[in-house]
């Protein structure tokens, strides 16, 4: 088992410091391959907030005083409050290496929501990288040798593990919107390309992989309308442009939109827009006199 830590101060007893809007008060890493097991309990939790990365292998969490363990895997951070009980344990058959710190301030819930983590995440999917046992590594030697000016020193490194966590999750994010983006927008080509017709919305989302609910959700989210909705709007939209521009009957610019039906045409039209079909024609010719 390797170990390595270092305290402000020299000084292992956790504490709350409201002086400054960031402190860090602690900092180390432990890494099993010879010890069976190492538990962590703190039924009341510390006074401070803990960041922990596994950095390789597996820890295991028992979040809400439950006796079934949450299992996170290296390439997760998880994030402990203040006064939150504290129960973990690495087992040394699982090569767990995770790094740890401690930190307090005034401003610690506003500077964390600042970099994307919210009050609700716990367990954070951060990825592997040398750069965060870089940091932390960084940390333990300035807690370490203690020179001039080393406590911002130590703010300047956690904020730093911060904008990293930041951008990976912000990452993470885009390629979810990307994956969004990408599919919505064929949705519209395709209902663009084909309001006219008897749509099936259950067999698009069917034959895109989707179940309906989330792709209505979905398509509601990134349009502000149900894809039957959005239909409707083209078949208006281009009726208009057919009453106002062309001499087509109601009947056939009701085809030309995907309505067979003249009579359910012009109950769609008048509900979309206030008025009959005729009654649009009218007033646009009457305007154009």
């Amino acid at each position: 088992m390797y170990i390595n830590s270092a305290y402000l101060n020299n000084s292992l007893v956790d504490f709350k410091d409201k002086s400054k809007p960031l402190v860090v008060g602690s900092c180390g890493t432990y890494h099993l391959y010879t010890r069976p097991k190492l538990p962590t309990y703190r039924p009341k939790g510390r006074l401070d907030f803990q960041l922990l990365y596994i950095a390789s292998g597996i820890a295991h969490f028992y979040f809400d005083n439950k006796e079934q363990d949450t299992i996170v895997p290296a390439g997760h951070m998880v994030l402990y409050r203040p006064k939150e009980p504290q129960r973990y344990v690495y087992y040394g058959n699982e090569q767990t290496e995770v790094y740890w710190v401690h930190f307090t301030g005034s401003s610690v819930k506003k500077i964390l929501g600042s970099y994307g983590i919210t009050n609700d995440m716990r367990v954070l999917s951060t990825g592997t990288s040398l750069d965060y046992a870089r940091i932390f590594k960084q940390m333990i030697y300035e807690l370490q040798r203690c020179q001039t000016n080393y406590p911002e020193v130590l703010t300047l490194l956690l904020r730093q593990l911060f904008i990293l966590i930041h951008r990976q999750l912000t990452r993470d994010h885009t390629r979810k919107n990307e994956y969004l983006d990408g599919e919505m927008s064929l949705a519209m080509q395709f209902f663009n390309d084909n309001y006219n017709t008897e749509v099936n919305i259950e067999e698009y989302a069917a034959s895109r992989g989707m179940s309906v609910s989330w792709f209505i959700r979905s398509f509601k989210q990134y349009t502000h309308t149900t894809p039957m909705q959005y239909i409707v709007s083209r078949r208006i939209t281009n009726a208009q442009m057919l009453l106002e521009t062309t001499n087509y009957n109601i009947t056939e610019i009701g085809r030309i939109v995907g309505y067979d039906n003249p009579l359910y045409f012009s109950r769609i039209f008048r509900k979309q827009k206030g008025m009959s079909p005729s009654d649009y024609r009218k007033l646009g010719q009457a305007g154009k006199k």
